[in-house]
């Protein structure tokens, strides 16, 4: 065993929960770089057996899961002879994030990562957070387990890490001000008249990032900066009037930090979840990344303008279920993944997300969740209700 520049001992071991999505290939393309210094422990993904399987043998997997039952079968055969194990299904999940590692890659899209990142952190490993839902869902819940079983918690999202390394070495009593950046998303130019034509095939065409269709629409209606602003709560506890969104185009500086003295720090880089996922990886150290380095000549100019939530009134709704606590955060998403599966099937207009949220958070709510079972039950019923609520308006 060798030591990193940091003086990690190498290799160390990994989980990537994800594997196949767009965070999960950001992280595995950083590791095959440099293969001598990682052990990996296990991959999953939802369905996509052939491609797991491809992955598992490349990286020498201890364990490769698919969260779909039906493509267990096609898994083992794929995976036949080469001594990697194979499992399927939710439990199968939780039981590959508990084998423990080094660092856990947590990027199950939805709520379906929320019981095996809280696996994982109850090894009390280091966890790389990629997914919104855990801490937006389960937010006191799960930052409750990190300092019960001593895991070490790194944001992954972009703005989250540029923030997490502006803060490093300072405290936060001396924060005035978090600012989290927004690229505005495909229609951050479009009158509302034009938002209720919108339709998915231009939703899901960000200018700036390469995105799975979900979190591109959310992008589209800002509230993945919603979400956002949910989880920079938890993970930066200096209260919600010091969080603010602020719309930038470029997607350059991916958040800053402001100071009592007057001093803002900003991290800037390119956009490309291979920075954030190195710094966590690397984290306390630094590694290389073959990421195309920033011409600030060439870019020109940056530019910033304040959040119109008339037209992209998620933000409002987000700010307004942290400000409510309790089960509100995890209604919001839950209600916000069955709205925005309803417009990516052409059932409702794309204005009509959000309402469809606020519809739901307008219901009534539960008490606040105690514990991961509570937070599941809320998230079921939550669902429910936008099922229930849901009616094609074009």
């Amino acid at each position: 065993m060798g030591r990193d520049a940091g003086g990690v001992v190498m290799p160390r071991s990994i989980t990537v929960l994800g594997a196949t999505g767009s965070i999960g290939a950001s992280t595995l393309d950083l590791i095959r770089r440099e293969p001598d210094k990682w052990r990996v422990v296990a991959l999953t993904a939802n369905g996509n057996a052939i491609e797991l399987a491809k992955l598992a043998r490349e990286f020498r997997a201890e364990i490769a899961v698919v969260a779909d039952e039906a493509s267990l079968a096609d898994l083992c055969a794929a995976l036949s002879g080469s001594g990697i194990g194979a499992a399927a299904g939710p439990a199968a999940l939780v039981e590959a994030a508990a084998r423990g590692a080094d660092i856990t890659i947590a990027a199950i899209v939805g709520c379906a990562g929320l019981a095996p990142t809280m696996a994982a952190i109850e090894q009390g490993g280091v966890i790389a957070l990629a997914n919104k839902e855990a801490l937006v869902s389960a937010g006191d819940v799960m930052t409750a387990a990190v300092a019960r079983h001593g895991a070490t918690l790194l944001p992954v999202d972009s703005e989250h890490n540029a923030i997490f390394q502006c803060l490093q070495g300072n405290d936060l009593a001396h924060v005035r001000a978090i600012t989290l950046t927004a690229s505005g998303g495909p229609f951050r130019d479009w009158s509302l008249e034009q938002l209720q034509r919108a339709t998915p095939a231009e939703a899901v065409k960000h200018p700036n990032w390469s995105m799975g269709a979900k979190i591109s629409v959310d992008s589209a209606t800002m509230m993945n900066k919603g979400l956002e602003f949910i989880e920079a709560f938890h993970l930066f506890p200096v209260g919600v009037e010091r969080l603010r969104i602020i719309v930038h185009p470029q997607s350059i500086v991916h958040s800053m930090v402001e100071y009592r003295d007057g001093s803002t720090l900003a991290q800037l880089g390119p956009s490309d979840m291979r920075v954030p996922i190195a710094s966590a990886l690397a984290f306390p150290a630094r590694m290389d990344t073959p990421c195309e380095r920033l011409n600030l000549a060439a870019i020109g100019q940056l530019t910033f303008r304040a959040a119109d939530e008339v037209r992209f009134p998620a933000t409002r709704v987000a700010r307004e279920a942290v400000i409510a606590g309790g089960a509100a955060p995890a209604v919001l998403n839950a209600a916000n993944e069955i709205a925005v599966a309803a417009y990516l099937d052409g059932q409702i207009a794309f204005t009509r997300i959000v309402q469809s949220v606020e519809d739901v958070l307008s219901r009534g709510l539960a008490p606040a969740p105690a514990c991961l079972e509570d937070v599941i039950a809320i998230d079921a019923e939550a669902r429910a209700r936008a099922r229930e609520l849901m009616e094609p308006v074009r």
